[in-house]
């Protein structure tokens, strides 16, 4: 899997930046992507190091389309705490 397969888009949130000032930065990855390879992606795009990185899977939501009720898809969360000294600038 390529690099930027792996990091599909920083998740730009306003609990998101709050966390900024503990090292912490969120970020939309591919569903089967794990740990090891999403660290290896935000070490070797972003030129830092990583401390340590959780993932979660958070569930799509049911949503009405012209009285049609469908399923967004499920979608892959990542929150990478980056160690001390390091930083990324994403705006």
């Amino acid at each position: 899997m390529n690099l930027y397969d792996v990091l599909q888009e920083p998740l730009v949130t306003e609990k998101g930046t709050k966390q900024e000032k503990a090292h912490k930065y969120f970020f939309r990855v591919h569903p089967h992507a794990q740990k090891h390879e999403i660290r290896e992606a935000v070490e070797r795009i972003f030129n830092v190091k990583v401390a340590k990185v959780n993932t979660m899977v958070t569930g799509g939501k049911w949503k009405r389309v012209r009285y049609q009720p469908g399923q967004t898809p499920d979608w892959k969360k990542a929150i990478v705490t980056l160690k001390e000294g390091h930083k990324i600038e994403l705006t």
